[in-house]
């Protein structure tokens, strides 16, 4: 609740012209006052801002938009199977953090969804011939990524979620994919898992791809093989069916730990290894990525590497704002991941019947569930 003055349905919205007259100043006067212009001496300003507050006056978005050829709203264009994006809690809670700061500014959020990159393309163009939005986040980042020109074409702001491979004017707001996906590794490592396999994301785009490659450093790094690697469109279905193909080998060649790109994956290929007959963690040891709410709740409660979605949207929706204002902006602004050790996480299974290492490579115990990491 608020203490600002209601105004009844049946009055209309006080404008500029009634301020003016309820102040005995110029309209003219009035629209530097309220939107903080210089010419107003400190004592008058305050007079007028009383008054608007008073009699409930608020901004016009229309009004404002006409005035200063602005819309008042930023664009987020999402290129997913609409099942898929249903399913992974990244886009609400990003989202949310996206609100969390438009709210506070008074600007709105323009979503639309396409199922193709031509539509795409098409949306983009649309949303800008209409003036709809000042700016886009571009999401999901793709190889050579064709709506970085496209955008600069079209004379618009963005923020990119991750840096592209291409040239690019835009800010970037980025998560250390590779740090997290590195912390799991070491993680599992240390358990004595040797046989560890990755579910990655789709090829074509980057965050999937630096994963992917992040784990494949840190395999080779430590002499263990990194081909155990299937790739998926992120779908808790396509989930299932790559740990299906992984334990469907002789169990002397079988994985005893899974990294998976989200965590929808990973919860999907506990209940498929469950339903095999494999005990998670005593058989398998399973890590997500993302760290989402349902992580904490399910059982066994999910290892996954936190990514802070809400604070990324935040971050960016700051950063994209600055740009649409000319705002001199730091143009790479980076979070930090953390990995979440709980349940799914355990020894290896052959752990026990191998000699322990030598007293210089002796592990530290495992974390308790629960316990975060840097």
């Amino acid at each position: 609740m608020t203490d600002q003055p209601v105004v009844p349905a049946s009055v209309s919205r006080p404008t500029i012209a009634d301020v003016a007259r309820r102040a005995g100043v110029s309209k003219g006067l009035v629209s530097f006052a309220l939107n903080d212009r210089p010419g107003v001496n400190a004592e008058t300003r305050q007079r007028i801002l009383g008054v608007a507050e008073e009699m409930g006056w608020t901004p016009s978005v229309r009004a404002r938009s006409l005035s200063i050829d602005r819309s008042f709203a930023l664009g987020l264009v999402i290129a997913r199977d609409p099942g898929i994006v249903a399913a992974d809690p990244f886009f609400p809670t990003f989202i949310s953090g996206v609100e969390s700061e438009l709210s506070e500014v008074g600007q709105s959020l323009v979503l639309a969804s396409t199922t193709s990159q031509r539509q795409e393309a098409e949306t983009y163009r649309q949303l800008a011939r209409d003036k709809r939005v000042d700016g886009f986040f571009l999401t999901d980042l793709r190889a050579d990524d064709e709506r970085i020109s496209l955008l600069q074409q079209l004379g618009l702001r963005a923020v990119t979620l991750g840096h592209p491979d291409v040239a690019s004017p835009f800010p970037v707001v980025s998560s250390d994919d590779g740090a997290g996906i590195r912390a799991v590794v070491a993680h599992l490592i240390v358990l004595g898992h040797t046989r560890i396999a990755h579910v990655a994301g789709p090829a074509d785009m980057l965050h999937a791809t630096h994963r992917r490659i992040a784990f494949e450093e840190a395999m080779t790094e430590a002499g263990l093989d990194a081909s155990r690697v299937v790739e998926t469109d992120f779908s808790a279905r396509e989930g299932a069916e790559a740990t299906r193909r992984l334990l469907a080998v002789r169990s002397s060649m079988r994985p005893t730990a899974i990294v998976y790109s989200n965590d929808p994956m990973a919860i999907a290929g506990i209940a498929v290894a469950r339903r095999a007959g494999l005990d998670v963690p005593r058989d398998l040891s399973v890590a997500g990525f993302d760290n989402t709410d349902i992580a904490e709740h399910v059982y066994p409660s999910l290892t996954s590497v936190a990514t802070d979605v809400a604070r990324w949207g935040a971050t960016a929706a700051r950063v994209l704002l600055a740009a649409v204002a000319g705002d001199a902006i730091d143009g790479r602004v980076p979070l930090p991941t953390r990995l979440v050790i709980r349940e799914s996480t355990a020894a290896a299974p052959e752990a026990a019947r191998t000699p322990p290492p030598s007293p210089l490579q002796t592990p530290s115990p495992p974390a308790s569930p629960g316990t975060t990491t840097v």
